[in-house]
């Protein structure tokens, strides 16, 4: 239910306005001053504020301008019996959605609620959306390591100061990174990711600056660098470990003065641009070994923050999985399969040596090849073979027809033998899903609603599967 709060000295104004709201099926809370009000939204899932400006204890714009810095997309509709187009503009240039004059119109303050109300929800979904457009995911874990990082994120993004994030890889560092951009003025402007380990370091010079056109053999047209392209925004250099020493000469001379030269070029270009680079090795080391600069290592690690491997917060595995589950099952269009607390510590014993991105590829095939439920024996059988000296396929509820497998595979009692077949996990993952729709097909004499129905999918996701891998019932 929507949660309206009233912030008002007047009994009378307070009381009529809930009696309004209340009709309208709102659940509303109200107090007679803004410190009060302000403890409210602190603890309480507020959706929209009430509030009057001329209040004992604390001033009506000073607890607008409070909570805007607590929460700054909840609405708030000012209330006022003293009125003035220098209030309102005062009031919506702090963040105020609207204002109205006492004694309120029931009209205008029902539809101004429900305007503000919708555009609060619009404000939401948007932040949603982009979040996904921008693979920002949500940052899991109650872990101390991950509670450290996340109160890291809120206390330096809004600065430009430079971040350092290092861990090893597939620990989550592009996710900081991200979430430091999220979180900071720059949030509107572009976040442009280089990957200084992908880029050949004869290309890295025109990569990060641009080139002009003519400047070497390939230059048929001038190229706008990645410095240039995160122009008020944030640029995330990660791998920066392997960035070769004349680029980081000039990435170095770059944060020094703000000014960049393209490849080939003359002129100098301003550009403000705030840095976050990434790194899976110690580069204390690496400048030890000559392979990396100490002044810009200084430069970047004005804040450095570290994130642990998965194997140094296993505590945090079953929020993970969980989340997992319910994201791939999402995707898949299929129920949420429930891991049972013998899985979940069977997960927790496991080597992560590719951390979290290796327990998402995880717990994407224990969906695949799991029951309803993930038990520990799944785990076992399908999570990380390499960890077991056996793979328990036929252990299976439903019987496995022998031209099902190939040769490979059949030999269940040698781990180490089970993907000689299968270059990539992909492979393997659809094969394996083919060959299981296929059984299902065959055993339900080709019929497809029985089939989906028993293997838990749509029907029209099933059609989907059996043209995706070109299923056909044999004459």
């Amino acid at each position: 239910m929507t949660k309206i709060l009233i912030i008002d000295d007047e009994r009378a104004i307070r009381s009529t306005l809930r009696e309004i709201l209340e009709y309208e099926d709102y659940k509303v809370i109200d107090t007679d001053n803004g410190i009060d009000g302000l403890e409210i939204i602190k603890k309480e899932e507020i959706d929209l504020v009430l509030c009057d400006i001329k209040m004992s204890k604390m001033d009506g714009m000073e607890v607008l301008t409070e909570a805007m810095a607590l929460k700054p997309d909840l609405p708030f509709i000012m209330i006022s019996g003293h009125g003035t187009i220098e209030t309102a503009v005062e009031a919506s240039k702090k963040g105020a959605y609207d204002f109205i004059s006492k004694p309120p119109d029931l009209n205008r303050l029902l539809i101004t609620v429900r305007n503000a109300l919708e555009r609060g929800t619009l404000v939401t979904e948007t932040k949603v959306l982009k979040r996904k457009v921008s693979k920002t995911r949500d940052i899991l874990g109650d872990s101390g390591a991950i509670q450290r990082i996340k109160e890291t994120i809120e206390r330096v993004a809004p600065t430009d100061a430079r971040v350092l994030v290092t861990g090893a890889n597939g620990s989550g560092k592009e996710l900081v990174a991200r979430w430091l951009h999220e979180k900071s003025p720059r949030a509107n402007a572009p976040l442009v990711e280089v990957n200084c380990a992908a880029i050949p370091s004869e290309l890295i010079e025109s990569e990060l600056f641009g080139h002009e056109k003519g400047s070497f053999t390939s230059a048929v047209k001038q190229r706008i660098g990645k410095f240039e392209q995160a122009h008020n925004g944030t640029l995330f250099l990660d791998e920066i470990g392997d960035m070769s020493l004349s680029a980081q000469a000039k990435v170095l001379r770059a944060l020094q003065e703000n000014k960049i030269t393209r490849v080939g070029g003359e002129k100098e270009i301003a550009v403000n641009v705030r840095v976050i680079a990434a790194t899976n090795k110690d580069l204390l080391k690496e400048i030890d070994a000559g392979n990396f600069r100490m002044d810009l290592y200084h430069r970047l690690s004005v804040i450095i923050i570290h994130v642990p491997s998965l194997t140094e917060r296993t505590d945090d595995i079953p929020v993970l999985a969980k989340h997992f589950c319910e994201e791939i099952c999402a995707e898949y269009n299929m129920p949420v399969k429930k891991i049972t607390d013998e899985a979940m510590e069977a997960l927790k014993a496991l080597p992560w040596t590719g951390n979290i991105r290796e327990l998402r590829n995880m717990v994407e095939r224990l969906i695949i090849l799991s029951d309803r439920s993930i038990t520990d024996q799944d785990v076992r059988a399908f999570a990380n073979p390499s960890s077991f000296s056996s793979i328990a396929v036929a252990a299976k509820a439903e019987p496995v027809k022998e031209t099902m497998v190939p040769a490979s595979v059949s030999t269940i009692g040698n781990a180490t033998s089970i993907y000689d077949d299968f270059s990539c996990f992909q492979d393997f993952k659809d094969y394996t899903e083919r060959e299981y729709i296929k059984y299902k097909l065959e055993k339900n004499s080709w019929n497809v609603s029985k089939t989906a129905d028993e293997i838990d999918i749509q029907r029209s996701h099933l059609y989907s599967k059996i043209e995706k891998y070109g299923l056909k019932r044999e004459a």
